[in-house]
């Protein structure tokens, strides 16, 4: 390992580990795990594991997860680009399993970036339902927004606020709500050598504040029988079960319940927090020297139902979201979409049939997953599914949209196997000489959309984002 790890943080975990802490200290010199998780919302496991190029291992606590080894660049492979995975350490997939979100919840993903966790939950949506995935740093969240539409989720709202605005506007609000806690990065030591530097006992004590702070405004939102998980990326118990008892304390309506997990994830230390909790044996701690991957710790806790504060909240009014434009705009956003459905996208059919829900800002038409919802004065980085740019009452489709739809919905498309020269040269942003009608197509790897494309006589005009080209 090339940095040293910090000599307050050994001694810690010496006291804490004892006898086992030669083997968590070897696990230091092993390589970081890499992993990646398959996208069910553009294809099945069996599918993708049949053309993966790489030689994959599953994760057992995760049905969608695989390790591949050193040396394998999935990052760089048009399947990444077209959204089929998501590049995803192995221990982090185990929040979003324990959250066992239904589809059709509302869910919120309370500090999201740079989105594995928020792919993973809408992913369990399978299209139904709501995801908020929040961020509060606003470096941050272009990063989360970007994931959300590469991997083709229509029903999410990105939001870049703190935690207790989210609060005062969605109280009791969400079945499910997971918080993947700023924290001092421990178990990330492996992955990031760069969070040793950024470690201290300081941090520790002050993560540990912000993540009751946080937890304050989750316990707000989450309806009464809800799910809250929490979970961090570090070792110090501090930040673990001490932090969930000083929770507890303050919150006796919550109780933490069991997780369902394999034989290499251990439970909690309830002798580790002040009072000892003994419950706290229901919250798992993911070892890098016990399993291959890094340290995590998730705990599931549930709301009860109780006398006071089981009123839900009353049912928000319609209001504007933003500067959403006129009513008369919007319409001829609307007709202009139908037109583009009718000429390119025949097969789509009524997939989006609730006229409210389309949203025009400026030029741009949104689809929200939830049209009834108030979002006025919230910082909204993307509002649900960016369908396209209204031109001269005509629309000019979205990257989004391409990766939100499939091949058999698009009158014309343009299907490329993955190691077609021609799909690197669309994908480095240069006109493509094909033959074919002419029209908006779909641009296709191995049959999963990765773009639009314009057919104008034998020529195919390249409609790749500039910002995603390859260099």
């Amino acid at each position: 390992m090339k940095n040293a790890l910090p000599t307050d943080f050994t001694m810690r975990m010496q006291a804490l580990l004892k006898e086992e802490y030669p083997s968590f200290l070897a696990s230091y010199e092993k390589p970081f795990i890499h992993g990646l998780r398959v996208n069910p919302l553009k294809t099945e496991c069996r599918s993708f594991l049949a053309l993966s190029p790489f030689p994959l291992e599953p994760v057992e606590w995760c049905p969608l997860g695989f390790r591949y080894g050193e040396g394998v660049r999935p990052g760089k492979h048009p399947y990444h680009a077209a959204g089929l995975y998501y590049l995803q350490e192995p221990s982090a997939m185990f929040p979003a399993v324990a959250a066992d979100v239904q589809p059709g919840e509302n869910v919120l993903d309370l500090c999201a970036a740079p989105g594995g966790k928020s792919t993973q939950l809408a992913a369990a949506l399978r299209g139904e339902g709501l995801l908020i995935a929040n961020e509060p740093h606003p470096t941050r969240v272009k990063a989360l927004s970007q994931n959300i539409e590469r991997l083709g989720i229509q029903n999410a709202i990105v939001t870049n606020e703190t935690p207790e605005r989210l609060a005062e506007r969605f109280p009791l609000f969400f079945d499910r709500i997971l918080v993947d806690a700023p924290c001092s990065g421990e178990g990330m030591f492996r992955k990031l050598p760069e969070a040793i530097e950024d470690w201290s006992l300081e941090k520790v004590t002050e993560c540990h504040r912000t993540q009751l702070s946080i937890l304050e405004a989750a316990a707000t939102m989450l309806k009464p029988g809800g799910t809250l998980v929490y979970s961090t990326c570090t070792f110090a118990p501090l930040e673990n079960e001490q932090t969930l008892v000083s929770f507890l304390q303050r919150h006796s309506d919550f109780a933490l319940m069991p997780i369902s997990s394999v034989p290499t994830i251990k439970s909690g230390r309830p002798e580790w927090s002040d009072p000892p909790q003994p419950s706290l044996v229901h919250t798992a701690r993911l070892w890098p020297h016990l399993l291959e991957g890094e340290g995590h710790f998730v705990a599931k806790l549930v709301k009860a139902f109780t006398a006071e504060g089981d009123e839900p909240p009353r049912k928000q009014a319609r209001k504007k979201n933003g500067k959403a434009e006129s009513a008369a705009g919007q319409r001829e956003a609307v007709a202009a979409w139908m037109a583009f459905v009718k000429e390119s996208l025949p097969a789509l059919g009524d997939r989006y049939p609730d006229s409210s829900a389309f949203l025009l800002f400026g030029d741009q038409l949104y689809y929200t997953p939830h049209p009834g919802l108030d979002l006025t004065g919230l910082r909204i980085n993307r509002i649900g599914l960016h369908i396209g740019t209204l031109k001269k009452n005509r629309l000019e489709p979205s990257h989004a949209l391409a990766l939100a739809i499939q091949a058999s919905d698009a009158a014309r498309t343009a299907n490329y196997r993955a190691d077609d020269p021609d799909l690197l040269r669309y994908l480095k942003g240069e006109t493509l000489t094909r033959d074919g009608e002419n029209g908006w197509t779909l641009v296709c790897v191995d049959g999963y959309p990765i773009g639009w494309g314009k057919q104008a006589q034998e020529q195919l005009k390249n409609h790749y984002p500039k910002g995603l080209r390859w260099l």
